[in-house]
């Protein structure tokens, strides 16, 4: 891949609410936009009852983007966390730190508030070119 060009990944349909990308890649790194755990009663798919299970699918979900994108929660280097109630935190970080066995990335926390009924969500950024031995379980 060229060094100089940016992949895109999950681009909005025209004229959509959300009108950005899941993720890109540029420079030997890939951006995720913040997403919450995925949600469609529909489909059977709901967030979760806890925060921990919020935590948990949200992760999951940034987890498939960044493979998409040729990377992989082991690779993430920034972490964005935000929650809606403080009172959350202890529960998601309980949860949060489960998921980085190798060493946790830097990571800022910030209180969100957005038309969603989700408790927590996430963005960051990773290093591209997933290696191996980084694939979480």
């Amino acid at each position: 891949m060229d060094a100089s060009a940016i992949s895109f990944f999950g681009q909005p349909d025209q004229g959509s609410r959300r009108p950005f990308s899941a993720a890109t890649r540029a420079g030997g790194l890939v951006f995720v936009s913040g997403h919450s755990a995925p949600h469609d009663p529909a489909r059977g798919i709901h967030r979760g009852e806890t925060p921990a299970d919020e935590v948990r699918n949200a992760l999951a979900h940034i987890s498939g983007l960044l493979a998409e994108a040729g990377s992989s929660l082991g690779r993430v280097v920034q972490m964005t966390m935000l929650i809606t109630d403080p009172a959350d935190y202890a529960a998601c970080n309980a949860e949060y730190v489960k998921h980085f066995p190798g060493g946790l990335p830097a990571r800022h926390t910030a209180r969100f508030g957005v038309p969603t009924q989700a408790r927590v969500a996430f963005s960051c950024i990773a290093l591209a070119d997933t290696a191996e031995k980084d694939l979480q379980p």
